[in-house]
């Protein structure tokens, strides 16, 4: 009997400190807040460039249009040593070996057994980091002298861009505090703590974005403009608003 008894004085007051917490989080005031989002945005001379570059050939046979292309991949690697780039510096992008089917006038003209294959073509493309600027128009002229003929993209970088960033993070917060401030002040209510804070690096945009070309070998150097990088931090912000 005083085991029941316990058991339901337990039971009581289990039930009474539930009920209580229920109702101390229902009195409790919801916080009101603000989010808004802020970029940082600092720009600064590159001093690295980012080159893809190799050749594509093709042939009659999957070996001839491989041999054709080893040949000149030879010469093009054989380039970028003599320039005194590093091999970390050098690496292999992208391969591919693929046929090359016969064009067609219109669809009736395709045979019922399906395209037909007229040869074979092979892309070999490597990814180069030059880390001396002036060195990059003269490179580029040279690969394409041994036998490069495929230029996908180059990109201008700044190697050590950590403080850089860290100057971006700053600007990004203070503009998201600036902006806060702002509306607190059209609003009439006060800005207090963060809540909650993300954060967005932004890649910088790619000035040159070259397709597929072919440059002419008695061209003397391949101009080149690196301008400025920008570098970008987005940041989201979540401030707790007061009363005024």
């Amino acid at each position: 009997m005083n085991r029941i008894l316990l058991l339901l004085v337990g039971l009581t007051a289990a039930s009474t400190f539930a009920a209580s917490g229920a109702a101390r989080a229902e009195e409790a005031p919801r916080l009101s807040t603000l989010s808004l989002s802020a970029e940082g945005v600092v720009s600064a001379p590159p001093d690295t460039a980012v080159v893809t570059t190799g050749v594509v050939t093709e042939g009659e046979t999957a070996e001839a249009a491989l041999a054709g292309n080893n040949k000149s991949m030879a010469a093009l690697m054989a380039a970028l040593k003599d320039a005194g780039l590093p091999e970390r510096d050098i690496q292999t992008s992208n391969f591919s070996l693929q046929p090359v089917y016969a064009p067609y006038d219109k669809p009736s003209d395709a045979p019922s057994q399906g395209p037909r294959i007229t040869g074979y073509q092979v892309m070999n493309r490597v990814t180069v980091t030059i880390s001396n600027l002036e060195t990059a128009g003269p490179l580029l002229d040279k690969v394409v002298k041994v036998g490069a003929n495929n230029i996908e993209g180059i990109s201008f970088e700044v190697a050590d861009d950590s403080a850089l960033m860290d100057e971006a993070r700053q600007k990004a917060l203070k503009e998201a505090k600036r902006r806060a401030d702002l509306y607190a002040e059209a609003g009439g209510f006060s800005v207090g703590r963060i809540l909650d804070m993300s954060e967005n690096m932004v890649s910088p945009p790619r000035p040159y974005a070259m397709k597929t070309m072919a440059m002419r070998a008695e061209m003397d150097s391949v101009p080149l403009a690196a301008g400025e990088t920008d570098l970008r931090v987005d940041v989201q912000v979540t401030y707790e608003i007061l009363p005024k």
